[in-house]
């Protein structure tokens, strides 16, 4: 990986990470649903002069019918799922446990696309579940807060992950700045009837509309191009590893810029989560293999 490939990982990692103080922020006076038509409408508009430099219009509308099953279950769902759990939960377990995502890609692609899974990522399943469940217990246990934005969290990294299934099996080969630019307007459509029932009572400060903004545009529009430049560049195996800094990155803003102070059970679970991953995606598995190899020209 060049440095600017590496400076490129670091700053989609800072960007993603902040992305739940964004939404922290946010939240609370636009609505779950409202923020959520803002976000992927501006964040569309962020992908048009990308699409008709490349030509990508066409094959959005061609495609049309996975489009709109994609901007459901990985766009507009787990947006909404994680805006109301921004409402109750840190923005460092909010990254936290977003990272179980890839996770979730395993599990579905091995129960719906018939991929295989190996005993590691089988082990690698059940880590990560354990750390999972550390921090659901932490946060709900003697404290005020429901099981419910939790399980709110858990079930948008799982259409985070169906949605990776989605992109394999219907939209291989499609242009990426197609398949985002696609998946983020039929999202806004999809929930602008919703949006529009449950608007703010009153306008939004200053302070949501900056993270809004912020949240749309950066965490959302260029985030998405900062990726598609990685998988171009560097490979997707290499671009995935974003995965790892998101959760630094959330702790780090939470810390920061909203004063979280997270818990030593959040620190195990995710730690456990990380450690699932690596497991689950094979990393671990390749990164013995490149130390054995070492050994032997060594």
């Amino acid at each position: 990986m060049t440095s600017r490939e590496l400076s490129a990982l670091i700053l989609l990692g800072a960007i993603w990470g902040a992305s739940f103080m964004f939404m922290r922020v946010a939240a609370p006076e636009f609505g779950v649903v409202p923020l959520v038509v803002l976000r992927t409408s501006l964040a569309a508009l962020v992908f048009v002069p990308f699409l008709l430099a490349r030509g990508g219009a066409r094959q959005m509308l061609s495609l049309w019918r996975p489009l709109c099953v994609l901007g459901a279950i990985n766009t507009a769902i787990p947006f909404a799922l994680f805006n109301f759990a921004s409402l109750h939960l840190q923005a460092a377990v909010l990254a936290i446990l977003n990272a179980t995502a890839p996770m979730f890609a395993a599990f579905v692609a091995f129960i719906w696309l018939k991929d295989r899974l190996h005993v590691s990522a089988v082990w690698g399943l059940i880590i990560g579940f354990g750390g999972v469940v550390l921090i659901s217990l932490d946060k709900t246990v003697g404290n005020q807060i429901s099981i419910a934005p939790v399980l709110a969290v858990i079930a948008a990294a799982c259409c985070y992950g169906w949605g990776a299934c989605i992109m394999k099996k219907w939209l291989t080969g499609a242009r990426p700045v197609a398949v985002a630019a696609g998946s983020q307007l039929w999202a806004s459509l999809l929930l602008a009837p919703v949006a529009l029932a449950q608007l703010p009572p009153q306008w939004p400060s200053s302070l949501a509309w900056v993270n809004a903004l912020a949240l749309a545009i950066g965490g959302t529009g260029l985030a998405y191009l900062l990726y598609f430049y990685l998988i171009g560049s560097a490979g997707p195996a290499k671009a995935v590893m974003v995965g790892y800094l998101v959760p630094l990155f959330g702790i780090i803003w939470g810390v920061l810029l909203l004063d979280e102070v997270p818990s030593l059970w959040d620190f195990a679970g995710g730690g456990l989560i990380l450690l699932g991953i690596t497991l689950t995606s094979g990393i671990a598995q390749r990164m013995v293999v490149l130390v054995k190899r070492r050994l032997v020209v060594d």
